[in-house]
């Protein structure tokens, strides 16, 4: 990708699963070099990870993109041996073992940076590298759960609700691959060493949660599961029309709100003194959510989208993964794109995450087969067939 804004730096997945190889993965999407390290008997477990087709892994196809593979194993002096030779020339290296485990293979950062200075080593966990809870497995439903989205998602009456996706995983894979960076930026401009990035999984869903810390300890306020209601304005709901189709609308605009319930037939409700704020109409959803639900129930959603239009009042429908496809939008944007694959033919997925107007991200090949590259990657950091071979022998690669 020889017009990538991240061409000439080499990352070294050896994550598994979503956080580590996702972070990996925008890299990658950008130009980075990106060579994914699996264990040679034990590859990664996002290749069996939901649905496959032949025998498949569909879900490998997106994460693994971009990304050479090489098999190494770290537990067995060659293949520590081999991956120190690796990060000598490598400019970042992505792992999620549990704290301590690189350490007691012999290859922990003050190893690594021994043999490389300018090393940017990146560490996610569920809980970080220290504290009472670091050894412990940590996914991201953990974090889901201790960061206090599944208290606050979810119907008032009903249980906590996590998500059905890799949510948190997600968000911590957008944090790290911007801590590397800030990484890289820190070392390449102001000359300095590479250091080591320590992100647990629990912590980025804090932020996206808003600033309920500071509103518990100003005013001691829990927030509690409202629905598809906001406490911070309304309307905001999901609403059914007519012909059984859903759509959602958003008024987080004092200038929104008044369109809309103008638009619904209740303008003089926009007078009312507890009108003018987003607090003052979250406490008066009920009376505005029938007023926008009523009048939606009565028209098939066609109509109601092109009043809403014309009125330039926000409203979405409520897509599936065939709405989103078949939409004019996201086709335009070309958010959804078609790649070659060696084993299924063209591939439909998710394209890069945004797009720069000079060096443009790129999608290259999808997920290859485990250990794909050890020939020509092994070769590349000087390794002969011969070396190759004795590796092999000893279980290593």
């Amino acid at each position: 990708m020889p017009n990538g804004p991240l061409r000439g730096v080499t990352v070294l997945d050896c994550a598994t699963l979503f956080a580590g190889p996702l972070a990996a993965t925008i890299l990658g999407d950008f130009g980075a070099e990106v060579i994914k390290v699996e264990h040679p008997r034990k590859p990664d477990p996002a290749r069996t990870h939901g649905p496959a087709k032949d025998g498949v892994g569909l879900w490998w196809k997106m994460l693994g993109r971009n990304k050479h593979t090489v098999t190494v194993d770290f537990g067995r002096p060659g293949g520590a041996a081999l991956l120190q030779r690796m990060a000598a020339e490598a400019d970042v290296l992505i792992e999620n073992f549990r704290p301590g485990t690189l350490e007691r293979w012999g290859l922990g950062p003050d190893v690594l940076h021994a043999v490389n200075p300018r090393l940017v080593i990146a560490r996610v966990t569920g809980f970080g590298q220290f504290g009472p809870y670091a050894t412990r497995p940590g996914f991201g439903t953990l974090a889901e759960s201790m960061s206090g989205f599944a208290a606050m998602t979810g119907e008032p009456e009903g249980p906590p609700t996590l998500p059905p996706f890799g949510l948190a995983d997600g968000v911590a894979a957008l944090t790290l691959a911007g801590a590397v960076q800030t990484a890289l930026y820190h070392r390449d401009v102001h000359d300095a060493p590479g250091q080591v990035v320590d992100l647990a999984i629990i912590e980025p869903l804090l932020t996206l949660l808003g600033p309920q810390a500071t509103v518990y300890d100003q005013l001691g306020l829990v927030p509690e599961r409202t629905g598809n209601r906001s406490t911070n304005n309304a309307p905001r709901n999901t609403y059914r029309t007519r012909d059984g189709k859903w759509l959602a609308v958003s008024t987080s605009a004092q200038s929104v709100a008044e369109r809309v319930l103008t638009l619904v037939g209740h303008p003089e409700v926009t007078q009312e003194p507890w009108f003018s704020s987003g607090a003052g109409r979250a406490a008066h959803a009920d009376l505005l959510d029938a007023f926008v639900g009523g009048w939606i129930a009565e028209r098939d959603a066609a109509v109601v989208a092109d009043a809403f239009e014309q009125a330039q009042a926000a409203i979405a429908p409520v897509y599936d993964i065939r709405d989103v496809l078949a939409d004019p939008q996201y086709q335009a944007l070309d958010s959804i794109t078609t790649v070659p694959d060696a084993d299924l033919g063209p591939l439909r997925m998710q394209n890069v995450l945004f797009r720069l107007s000079q060096t443009p991200g790129e999608i290259r090949w999808t997920g290859r087969a485990p250990g794909a590259d050890n020939d020509t990657i092994f070769a590349r950091f000087g390794l002969s067939p011969e070396d190759v071979a004795v590796l092999r022998k000893e279980g290593a690669v």
